[in-house]
């Protein structure tokens, strides 16, 4: 029997929360290709990428976010940490202002 997306969805988000990043990423990846609108799945793609140090993916795919939603502040504070992880400041700096002003003046 098939999973469903929710399913997966789940295993991956177990395997997230359990400390393994890394299996989390390599359940999501397939589902985000065939769900590629999904913000909820490429949200936990996205910090699976970022916990495993998988930078330039979690880059990608937190641009993916900003893309299907510009005002998700999250989304914005989480490509600015991936880019500053990539010692990455000046692109990172505009991603960190939009956070700021949309959620109050909290640079974090």
């Amino acid at each position: 029997m098939e999973e469903t997306t929710y399913e997966t969805f789940a295993r991956g988000r177990m395997y997230f929360d359990l400390g393994d990043p890394i299996s989390a990423a390599r359940i999501l990846a397939p589902l985000a290709e065939t769900q590629p609108h999904s913000r909820s799945i490429l949200e936990l793609l996205g910090r699976a990428y970022f916990h495993s140090a998988q930078l330039k993916k979690a880059e990608e795919t937190f641009r993916k976010l900003v893309e299907l939603d510009p005002c998700d502040s999250w989304a914005h504070i989480a490509l600015a940490r991936s880019l500053e992880r990539q010692s990455r400041e000046d692109e990172a700096a505009p991603h960190r202002r939009m956070h700021s002003v949309m959620s109050g003046g909290s640079l974090d």
